[in-house]
């Protein structure tokens, strides 16, 4: 999907879309998974629900095709306090999300990381099918890998590392 949601400054109008015939590219491209956001922004119903539209256009689709849909839920911290795309590792916030993208049909979870790690085992309990979190922000090795155990040990299937490993 492409959403316009990222900058310190946001536009007027905010979205998520999707691209057209999305599974069939990921097919040509030989991916393993359909991957879309689940937006919850402060202040901004309108792309949340844009969000549930693209989750239940593609769903059939990856149905149809055999493709699992990978839907990451993301909880935006409020614009004018984190100034551009933060995360808010809110329990209380990711877990509704979470199930909601269960619920719409998520084959994989792909979900933000808390803000206490001691307690991601209630994304893995609820979500009910695999989990994979997002890496979160920069930190020095020796956090990330602890972090990482503590991850692991309490049942996500995966890491997905992005700054904490090109930015190494």
């Amino acid at each position: 999907d492409v959403a316009n949601v990222y900058g310190t400054e946001l536009p007027r109008v905010m979205f998520s879309r999707i691209i057209e015939q999305a599974v069939e590219q990921a097919l040509h491209l030989d991916a393993v998974c359909v991957v879309v956001n689940l937006f919850r922004i402060p202040n901004a119903p309108e792309v949340t629900e844009q969000c549930i539209q693209n989750i239940l256009k593609l769903k059939p689709e990856c149905e149809r095709y055999g493709m699992p849909l990978m839907i990451e839920p993301l909880v935006f911290r409020p614009n004018e306090k984190a100034g551009g795309y933060m995360v808010d590792g809110d329990i209380d916030k990711i877990l509704p999300l979470v199930r909601q993208g269960v619920e719409l049909g998520a084959d994989v979870i792909k979900a933000d990381p808390t803000d206490d790690v001691n307690e991601y085992h209630r994304v893995v309990e609820i979500a009910r099918v695999p989990v994979l979190v997002r890496g979160g922000g920069k930190a020095p090795d020796k956090e990330v890998l602890q972090r990482t155990e503590l991850l692991m040990k309490q049942g996500v299937n995966g890491i997905v590392y992005g700054r904490n490993i090109i930015q190494h």
